[in-house]
């Protein structure tokens, strides 16, 4: 990949081929070199400093292994099997060792900066999961209880005379960036801190392609129609489990409308601002969003362009 965003880029090798053998994977849990990272309340353990994942042995949380919900991560180059688990049922998670001797829970979005190449990823992997199993709990068919299969990868309905098969779903989202000469066109949310704009966002819907996605999310949002859009890059973006799909499109109308739902302002701003703006420059009434977000690739590239 040219572009690696912040949360893609794993270093793990997913080994699907072993997520339904379930003596090896047995075999995994129980050996001495396996790694595993807990998570309490969708977030990660993390070691003193924030700047390393809270990696622990199968043995220091074996007692939490049969009961808790745990997930196949991959094997890293040494063939290690690594895995995620879920501790958010177990109330005073944090406070118990050899947790809270290990390091604490966080937020990912405020360490992923800091973790090494591909951990991050890891962890969104990880993160998306567990937050995938305790909202899926019940069949969307019949409505009885599911279980987990497939060491975290499928849940099936526990009535025999459903079985249903449930999987893990990625929502694609395309962000954009419309562009008119040296103008680009940002928008904020009432929820953003004061000043920051970003490029704009939504869902892809049934039946529709990325582009006539962006077309559409753009028009509803700002008024603004775009012909041409252009790929950039994608990011995996676990909240709670969405793909981001880069692009930038060329405005053919400059006129902005917004719809008043989505957005509480939409401006064009010029390269020359956002520029200063990424330098750190005071006083340009534009915060960028941070480095970790694909908006900010997005800004910086068009910056870069000129």
């Amino acid at each position: 990949m040219s572009i690696v965003n912040v949360f893609a880029g794993g270093l793990l090798d997913r080994a699907s081929d072993r997520r339904t053998d379930a003596d090896w994977l047995a075999a995994q849990l129980a050996s001495p070199a396996t790694r595993v990272v807990p998570f309490f309340r969708l977030q990660p353990l993390v070691a003193p400093g924030g700047h390393a994942v809270g990696w622990l042995s199968a043995a220091e949380v074996a007692e939490f292994l049969p009961s808790q919900p745990t997930v196949f991560l991959g094997l890293d180059g040494d063939g290690i099997a690594h895995f995620a688990l879920d501790l958010s049922a177990v109330e005073d998670a944090p406070s118990q060792d050899p947790f809270r001797s290990a390091g604490r829970f966080m937020d990912l979005r405020a360490i992923a900066l800091r973790l090494p190449a591909g951990d991050a990823s890891t962890l969104a992997t990880g993160k998306a999961l567990v937050d995938w199993h305790a909202r899926h709990g019940f069949c969307a068919v019949c409505g009885q209880r599911t279980g987990m299969r497939m060491a975290g990868y499928m849940r099936k309905c526990d009535n025999t005379e459903c079985n249903a098969e449930h999987f893990p779903r990625t929502d694609p989202v395309v962000i954009m960036l419309a562009v008119h000469g040296d103008q680009a066109l940002v928008g904020r949310q009432k929820a953003f801190p004061p000043g920051m704009y970003s490029a704009l966002a939504g869902f892809v819907e049934p039946g529709e392609c990325i582009e006539e996605a962006v077309r559409r999310e753009i028009f509803e949002e700002a008024g603004i129609r775009v012909g041409a859009v252009r790929y950039h890059s994608t990011q995996p973006w676990p909240w709670p489990s969405s793909l981001m799909i880069g692009c930038f499109a060329e405005a053919e109308t400059t006129e902005i409308h917004i719809d008043g739902n989505e957005l509480e302002e939409a401006r064009w701003v010029s390269r020359n601002l956002l520029a200063a703006s990424y330098r750190g420059e005071p006083d340009t009434g534009v915060m960028l969003p941070p480095p970790m977000a694909i908006a900010h690739q997005l800004l910086k590239t068009f910056i870069e362009e000129g």
